[in-house]
């Protein structure tokens, strides 16, 4: 790889980096403000909550997989020539 395509794939993952951290201050802001509403309304009762911060729990999962994985997910100019070939020929 070219240091220009190389600089590009590196300014990706630090994108997605950013985005998960985001992601965790979010997850966290909607937590505590889920959490604050059931205490005011419903405290001692059913912590309904648990399923939305479960929910964003997986997306923060898979984000955070995602930007920190080992292998990011290069895609080389000879592998869009291709795919665009295979589509031709449809």
């Amino acid at each position: 790889m070219k240091d220009e395509e190389l600089r590009e794939v590196a300014r990706k993952q630090l994108k997605k980096k950013a985005d998960f951290k985001q992601y965790l201050w979010v997850w966290l802001a909607v937590s505590i403000l889920l959490t604050g509403v059931w205490f005011l309304t419903s405290p001692g009762e059913y912590f309904w909550p648990i399923w939305a911060i479960f929910g964003m729990g997986i997306g923060a999962l898979f984000t955070g997989i995602d930007a920190y994985s080992k292998n990011p997910k290069i895609i080389t100019d000879s592998q869009i020539d291709a795919e665009v070939e295979r589509l031709k020929k449809k």
